[in-house]
């Protein structure tokens, strides 16, 4: 239970460090999403991918994240184009709030609410699920969005040099020849790992700030809508047809996709600079709006 207290403590840190006089700010955001991207996500990678066994009866929790996910691209790019947003908004609001924060946010809440038994598939919507698109399609959409415009070739080349979708692509070849991670690796990896949530919130932390304007962003309430209220709503609606209304799997898929926007997703955006101060926004003061929604969803499903 002291690593929540932890990350915590490393968000109000990075809020403390972007608002002292003479701190390096843009520096220590590069250092840490340089730690994230090249260190910490290829581990989780390496830890977690390999442990997932492909089978059919995986695919009905786990794409509920990939239909959120594509979902959020197809209607923030429609209201984009109709309603002339920035690129860098468009794509901000497709990545971060089309993936929930399915493990920091989801796992403890799941655990809290369901037990342990809500785990395993809790795990599986994050593993392959939200650490998949976050290690694969934000990259290509934050690419995509990012990119100078006449130079397209050069997209595919800066998506492969990007490590965590390098380890991604070879943690899902070792997944379906069924090669384990060694475990050796193991303790290492872990230890890697556990560093995700803290260091993610400091990222957050050194952008994070809110003013009566951001409150007022039309972009912000409609990002944060889709993650807390449309987003479940559909899955609500669609999943019921296959999964019992009233067994727990139902419910942790649900749940699951109504968590607060992803810390990760975030980093990706502001890494890209696509909309940081909206990205930090919807991940951090989301986390907190959030309590509430779930509160109401875990109602509503009994």
């Amino acid at each position: 239970m002291i690593a929540p207290f932890i990350a915590l403590a490393c968000l109000f840190l990075g809020l403390y460090l972007q608002r002292k006089p003479g701190f390096p700010v843009e520096r220590a955001i590069f250092w840490v999403n340089s730690y994230l991207f090249n260190l910490v996500l290829p581990a989780l990678a390496l830890l977690y991918i390999p442990q997932i066994e492909p089978g059919w009866d995986l695919l009905i929790p786990i794409s509920a994240a990939w239909l959120t996910f594509f979902l959020s691209w197809a209607l923030f790019g429609t209201l984009g184009k109709v309603l002339g947003w920035t690129p860098e908004v468009t794509a901000c609001l497709a990545i971060v709030a089309g993936l929930a924060n399915t493990s920091f946010l989801g796992f403890p809440v799941i655990e809290a609410l369901y037990g342990k038994a809500g785990l395993p598939v809790a795990l599986l919507m994050d593993q392959g699920g939200s650490f998949l698109l976050v290690s694969s399609m934000a990259i290509v959409i934050a690419s995509l969005y990012s990119h100078q415009k006449g130079n397209l070739s050069a997209i595919p080349l800066k998506i492969i040099k990007f490590p965590p979708f390098g380890f991604l692509i070879g943690t899902l070849v070792m997944s379906f020849l069924e090669w384990k991670t060694p475990e050796s690796l193991i303790p290492i990896l872990t230890g890697i790992g556990k560093t995700m949530a803290p260091i993610a919130l400091l990222a957050i932390g050194l952008r994070f700030r809110i003013v009566k304007g951001d409150l007022k962003s039309p972009y912000f309430w409609l990002g944060l809508s889709y993650r807390l209220i449309l987003a479940p709503v559909i899955v609500f609606l669609i999943y019921r047809n296959f999964l019992d209304p009233q067994e727990l799997t139902f419910k942790v898929t649900v749940m699951e996709s109504a968590m607060a926007p992803m810390i990760t997703g975030s980093i990706v955006a502001i890494n890209y600079n696509l909309a940081p101060r909206l990205a930090a926004l919807l991940s951090g003061l989301g986390m907190v709006i959030s309590v509430f929604t779930l509160g109401i969803w875990y109602w509503f499903l009994g």
